[in-house]
């Protein structure tokens, strides 16, 4: 057994700030913490604290500690709070709330997880792709319901599998039908001849929390039956 098949599988999951209206979505993220737990992975996402992210990151570290957990959080999310004395903090992109308290690049918060500052959006995912092809096998890409970055991130790590960077499936976890207008725009893309079926395969889709790490390691296996 080489090395890499003993390290344990790494997902990055793109997700909300937010918690949306409908209270599906909350728990489709700890049950998604839960399957993390479950498979001794480790969780690479957006660094938030409120929201899907937050509470992604939470029950999962709750679940399997701190060490689990990874977020990239952009410079440009930090800022001076002048209540705080000045101090540095990272406030959220959709309500301006603070969510934390900066001392370091590098930061172990015991309830969120190991917090890493990088420079910006495009460093971000960068490393949060590297972090996946770091990890073991069934390693991949899951989105949750979000807003306009976690479907742009979707469609740009996509893009990357399509241009050869990396090998890793894409899922979308499909709660409440959320993403059906994603799903179909795909195979519409497809049926219009500016998608292969190759490349419109790498996106997945399931409303079943419970086997989507199982789709992404039967995807890293087969990726030519998607």
């Amino acid at each position: 057994m080489t090395d890499s098949e003993t390290k344990p599988p790494v997902i990055c999951v793109f997700c909300g700030s937010s918690s949306g209206t409908n209270p599906v979505h909350l728990q489709a993220a700890r049950d998604l913490a839960a399957e993390l737990h479950k498979n001794n992975a480790q969780l690479v996402y957006g660094g938030g604290t409120f929201g899907l992210m937050g509470e992604l990151a939470k029950t999962l570290v709750s679940l399997s500690g701190p060490d689990a957990v990874y977020g990239y959080v952009p410079q440009g999310m930090v800022q001076l709070d002048k209540d705080r004395q000045g101090k540095k903090v990272i406030a959220s992109s959709v309500t301006s709330k603070i969510e934390r308290v900066i001392v370091d690049e590098e930061i172990m918060d015991p309830e969120f997880g190991r917090v890493l500052l990088v420079p910006d959006l495009h460093t971000r995912k960068k490393a949060m792709a590297q972090k996946v092809l770091e990890g073991g096998p069934g390693s991949g890409f899951i989105a949750l319901a979000g807003g306009f970055g976690t479907l742009e991130e979707v469609l740009e790590i996509a893009t990357w599998n399509q241009m050869k960077i990396h090998s890793k499936g894409v899922l979308l976890l499909n709660i409440n039908n959320y993403w059906d207008h994603v799903v179909a725009w795909v195979k519409n893309a497809t049926e219009e001849g500016f998608l292969s079926r190759a490349s419109a395969g790498v996106v997945m889709d399931t409303a079943d929390v419970q086997s989507a790490l199982g789709l992404l390691r039967d995807f890293e296996k087969h990726p030519s039956a998607f």
